[in-house]
């Protein structure tokens, strides 16, 4: 099983899903471009598998493996020979194996981890909607579908989530951060969050697609008005929107 995923935080938790079963395994074997010398990691037992937003951490004893599947990436439970994608990462367990491609991978300290604002995750428990506030309030001349996009402040959202929740919220993507009332942080902080958690539930049962609204759609399913799409932000990253629903401000 080979899986290619569009790396948000709802799709990271799925594949968290599938490693889980690694946890309190031993590695027998290790390869893959990041890997130097096999023997630092083999007869290490994983002990915990972490994800944050849109990164995934297999926590060992003193050292953890980082893994962010960027824009191609993809990760098999099963090693694929004689692809185009390059190998960066590949555990071996004695009954299990998991493989990483096209991605980026890093073996990092462990005091690393403390060091991550875990509260920045949007689908964590730990997640604080008055932090995200304060961030965002720290950065007045921010465009909405910047702070959206920023993974120090909403951590795990990405380009369909972005577009989603602020249809829902009509808010326009180029609304700045100082002209947002609190009340409509809030509003697109809920937002955000809840289409986070459908978009889990709609990628379970494969059906995603078929409940965008904006994201790459032509017609606005509100007012029937054309859908604007435009390169919006310092990260010009795609924005999807309907000027009669979502107000500039």
């Amino acid at each position: 099983m080979k899986i290619h995923i569009m790396p948000e935080g709802p799709t990271i938790l799925l594949m968290k899903e599938d490693l889980l079963k690694l946890e309190g395994k031993t590695v027998t074997n290790a390869k893959g471009s990041i890997i130097s010398d096999k023997n630092i990691v083999v007869g290490e037992t994983l002990k915990e598998v972490r994800t944050f937003g849109k990164l995934t951490f297999l926590v060992f004893k003193k050292f953890s493996f980082r893994i962010h599947l960027l824009m191609y990436g993809s990760y098999s439970l099963f090693e694929k020979k004689n692809l185009s994608h390059t190998l960066r990462l590949g555990l071996q367990f004695k009954n299990e194996e998991v493989y990483f491609y096209t991605c980026s991978a890093k073996i990092i300290n462990n005091k690393e981890l403390k060091k991550i604002d875990w509260e920045a995750d949007i689908m964590s428990k730990k997640w604080n909607t008055e932090n995200a506030k304060n961030k965002m309030r720290q950065n007045p001349e921010m465009m909405i579908c910047d702070a959206l996009m920023d993974q120090d402040i909403f951590s795990g959202v990405g380009n369909i989530i972005k577009n989603e929740a602020l249809f829902r919220a009509e808010i326009h993507p180029e609304s700045k951060i100082k002209n947002l009332s609190t009340k409509q942080l809030d509003k697109i902080i809920e937002h955000t969050k809840d289409y986070s958690f459908d978009f889990l539930k709609w990628k379970r049962t494969n059906e995603l697609k078929k409940h965008f609204q904006v994201y790459h759609r032509e017609i606005c399913p509100k007012c029937g008005e054309k859908i604007i799409r435009k390169d919006t932000g310092k990260g010009k990253r795609a924005s999807f929107y309907c000027e009669n629903d979502q107000i500039l401000l």
